[in-house]
């Protein structure tokens, strides 16, 4: 019998959560650390394997796509199911709830705790306590690298409401949904144009949002499909979703193949080199495969044993850490190397992972249940008392990488 045989759970409910994608919450974050560690001890170099660490940064299509998803889906399920859309208030001070705590404690810890950021200047502090670390070129400080992609998520908040009500409507055409949202592929595609006409700088502007309009709109495109299909709506061509969701091994081996091809130098360099437009397009469309293909299986489909077993209490526990172990992960790599007194670009791959992940972890831990989780059930506990409406899914996934 398939892996991937339906098991005795029942069939979730249109607007449930999907606990699943926590896992990938996880696998996505594990990654980014394996990125960084293996940057940290010049593992990326090797000739031989090192392009499969330095391209796992593919994590962050990952939790882009799974963004999209997760934030556009409650906007086209109250369309599709005439509830009433979700409050652009509540939404964006849920998400402001969920982010800027933690996020603000790390910006204020590694400002202050590592030597190579003292003494920060007061642009410092001003722009990574606002998001806009990314908008000049040589603001990132060290222990906050992997913000920009923080930042570049926090714009895709801001601006979906402004493009969740237009792309779905009055009324529930969920072709003509999917076509709306699939406009973000048209936004990074005119983005690499105006890179190849030496318009927009490869250096600066490869981290600001429409550069990845199209992992967002993927995500948004694949949620409107989940709603259809789950409503009765769909047209017949939405579910060959369904039906790669029933070959999760064959997805994943095809996600695989196509990560494969991306460590070559088709996507362009490993390290911090700046890319050529075109190999910076081949990265930016293979690891957007990529993450559609791990995705599919996993938010799409029956219940299966894959998914009770992804769904599980260790997944979800690493998945709702996740977003503090991107947060402090770069933090305790950083005073692994100031402790030990190690050079940049040395130390054990695999030790040096084990370390950053368990101080990593422990940080995360401290960070959810100190910070994030208490301003989770306080924002749950002011919700207003109002006909239900879809909500966004609570936590957000860790985003990153090196830069």
């Amino acid at each position: 019998m398939s892996s991937a045989a339906v098991s005795s759970a029942p069939e979730p409910t249109v607007g449930a959560r999907l606990p699943a994608l926590d896992a990938l919450r996880a696998l996505g974050a594990t990654a980014v650390v394996a990125h960084h560690v293996g940057f940290h001890t010049g593992a990326t170099g090797n000739a031989e394997w090192g392009g499969w660490l330095a391209r796992l940064d593919a994590g962050v299509a990952i939790f882009f796509v799974l963004s999209g998803f997760l934030l556009f889906r409650p906007w086209a399920l109250s369309v599709a199911t005439g509830r009433r859309r979700p409050a652009t208030g509540r939404y964006l001070w849920r998400r402001a709830l969920r982010i800027l705590p933690a996020y603000w404690l790390t910006v204020v810890t590694c400002l202050i705790v590592l030597p190579q950021n003292r003494p920060a200047p007061v642009g410092d502090w001003l722009h990574h306590l606002t998001f806009t670390q990314i908008y000049a070129p040589g603001l990132l400080r060290n222990g906050l690298s992997q913000t920009w992609s923080l930042a570049t998520e926090v714009a895709f908040y801001l601006i979906l409401p402004l493009i969740a009500v237009p792309a779905t409507g009055r009324t529930w055409r969920p072709v003509r949904t999917v076509l709306a949202t699939c406009g973000g592929l048209l936004v990074t595609a005119g983005w690499l144009v105006a890179m190849a006409l030496g318009w927009l700088d490869m250096g600066l502007h490869t981290t600001w949002l429409p550069a990845y309009g199209g992992w967002f709109g993927a995500g948004m495109a694949l949620a409107a499909a989940h709603v259809a299909l789950r409503t009765g709506t769909a047209p017949a061509s939405f579910r060959i979703l369904d039906d790669l969701a029933a070959a999760p091994v064959a997805c994943w081996t095809a996600a695989v193949g196509l990560f494969a091809i991306a460590t070559t130098p088709v996507a362009g360099p490993r390290d911090l080199t700046e890319p050529s437009p075109a190999a910076f397009a081949v990265k930016l469309t293979l690891y957007l495969a990529v993450a559609v293909l791990i995705l599919v299986p996993v938010a799409f489909g029956p219940p299966s044993r894959i998914k009770v077993a992804l769904g599980a209490a260790p997944a979800r526990w690493l998945g709702a850490v996740s977003y503090g172990l991107f947060l402090w992960h770069p933090l305790v790599l950083e005073l692994i190397y100031l402790v030990t007194q190690r050079p940049l670009f040395t130390g054990g791959l695999v030790s040096t992972f084990a370390l950053t992940m368990a101080g990593g972890l422990a940080y995360a831990a401290v960070s959810y249940y100190g910070i994030e989780r208490p301003l989770q059930l306080l924002g749950s506990q002011r919700r207003a008392r109002r006909p239900a409406a879809p909500q966004e899914d609570r936590s957000v996934p860790a985003v990153g990488t090196a830069r």
